[in-house]
C-alpha cells in the first residue's frame, strides 16, 4: 500500500438525525480517515452527483441502516491506497463508486446474476460512508473504470442517475423506434432522454418545471409538457417519487404497453380502475437498483454516446444547501459536489 494522507482526517457530512431538509439534518464534522481492508481502496473525492435518494436517507423517507453515515453514491474518485487485492488498481488512477456496494455472491439471486435483488446487498451512502466527503472506502469489486475524457463532474451523474435509468428503460421494454414517455425530468430522466433517443425512440416528457421542459427539448424531446402526451405510449418510465402519477401513466400506456418505476421511494399510488389501467396487457413494473453488469454496459454505451449533463456545480461545505435546491425542484439537471 501507498501511505495514507498526511493529515489523517477528512471533512464529511452525516446525516445525525432524519428530518424534513429545512431542519438541517445534515451536520459537518471531521472524521479519521480510514485505512482500505485488502479488498478495498481509498478514494480521494474528486466529485460526488447528488441523487434523490441521498434526499430520501436525510429525510428519513428510507430509514437509516448506519448512524451517522456519510450520503452520496455518485462518486467520482482517485485512488490513493489500494488494497493487497484490490483488483489491479493503482493509486492515482481514476474511478467511480455507485450505489450498490457489496452482494453475497452466494444467495440464488446473485447466482443467478441478478445480484440487484440479494437480501443482503449493501448501498453507499446508507450501509457505507459515501462521498459527501473529502475520502471515502469503497471495495474494489464494485468500483467502475471510467470513460476518458469526460470531466469529473460530467462522470459523476453517470454512477446512479445514468445507470438507474438505464435499468429502467431496459425494464420499460422499449420497442425499437418506439414511444416513451417520461415522468419527471431531473437527473437521471435527462440522460435517460438522450439515452432513448439515441437508440431510436420518439420521446414525451410529462413534468410541471418550464425549465425542464425547455431541457428537455434541447436534449431531443418530441414533446414536453406540464400534463400528459400527445399521443399513446408503447412504455413510460415514472421518476418523480409521486404515486398519483402512476394511473396517469398507465392510462397514456397503448395496449401492451409497460410502466417502469425507477425511483425508491414513492408515495401512495391511488385505487387503480383494471378496464382503464391495466386490461389490454398493460404491465407496471419496479425498478430495484442495478446490477454491476448494468453499471458496465451503461457506461460503455455511455462512452460512445457522450450525453450532455447538465451538471450544477457546488463546494463540498454546501452539500447541504444543494439537497435544500433538489428538495425544492430548483435544480434543473443535476447537482455536483465538488470538494476543493
Amino acid at each position: 500500500m501507498t501511505a495514507l494522507p498526511s493529515s489523517g482526517t477528512t471533512r464529511a457530512w452525516v446525516v445525525e438525525r432524519p428530518a424534513p431538509i429545512a431542519s438541517g439534518p445534515l451536520r459537518p464534522v471531521e472524521r479519521e480517515i480510514a485505512e482500505p481492508g485488502p479488498y478495498e481502496l481509498l478514494l480521494g473525492v474528486r466529485a460526488c452527483g447528488v441523487c434523490r435518494t441521498d434526499l430520501h436517507l436525510a429525510e428519513g423517507d428510507l430509514p437509516p441502516r448506519r448512524p451517522g453515515c456519510t450520503p452520496g453514491h455518485e462518486i467520482v474518485g482517485e485512488v490513493l491506497t489500494a488494497g493487497a487485492y484490490a483488483g489491479g488498481f493503482t493509486a492515482g488512477e481514476r474511478v467511480g463508486a455507485a450505489w450498490l456496494a457489496g452482494t453475497c455472491g452466494r444467495c440464488r439471486w446473485c447466482r443467478a446474476g441478478r445480484e440487484n435483488l440479494c437480501p443482503a446487498s449493501r448501498y453507499t451512502g446508507w450501509d457505507i460512508h459515501g462521498g459527501f466527503a473529502g475520502h471515502t472506502v469503497v471495495d474494489s469489486r464494485y468500483v467502475y473504470r471510467l470513460p476518458e475524457g469526460l470531466p469529473d463532474e460530467d462522470a459523476a451523474p453517470l454512477l446512479c442517475a445514468g445507470i438507474i435509468g438505464y435499468r429502467a428503460l431496459e425494464r420499460a421494454e422499449l420497442p425499437r423506434g418506439g414511444r416513451l414517455g417520461l415522468y419527471g425530468f431531473g437527473a437521471s430522466a435527462h440522460l435517460t432522454a438522450q439515452l432513448a433517443v439515441a437508440r431510436g425512440a420518439e420521446v414525451h416528457v410529462v413534468t410541471r418545471s418550464p425549465a425542464a421542459r425547455r431541457l428537455a427539448l434541447d436534449l431531443g424531446a418530441a414533446s414536453a409538457g406540464p400534463d400528459a402526451p400527445p399521443c399513446p405510449l408503447d412504455s413510460a418510465i415514472l421518476f418523480a417519487p409521486a404515486g398519483s402519477l402512476v394511473p396517469k401513466a398507465l392510462e397514456a400506456l397503448d395496449r401492451g404497453g409497460t410502466l417502469a418505476i425507477a425511483g425508491i421511494h414513492l408515495t401512495g399510488v391511488p385505487p387503480l380502475d383494471y378496464g382503464r389501467h391495466l386490461f389490454q396487457e398493460r404491465t407496471m413494473r419496479s425498478v430495484a437498483a442495478n446490477t454491476r453488469e448494468d453499471g458496465r454496459a451503461y457506461l460503455a454505451e455511455a462512452a460512445r454516446l457522450r450525453p450532455a449533463v447538465r451538471a450544477v456545480r457546488y463546494s463540498l461545505g454546501r452539500a447541504d444547501r444543494a439537497l435544500a435546491d433538489l428538495a425544492a425542484g430548483s435544480v434543473t439537471g443535476v447537482a455536483v459536489l465538488v470538494p476543493p
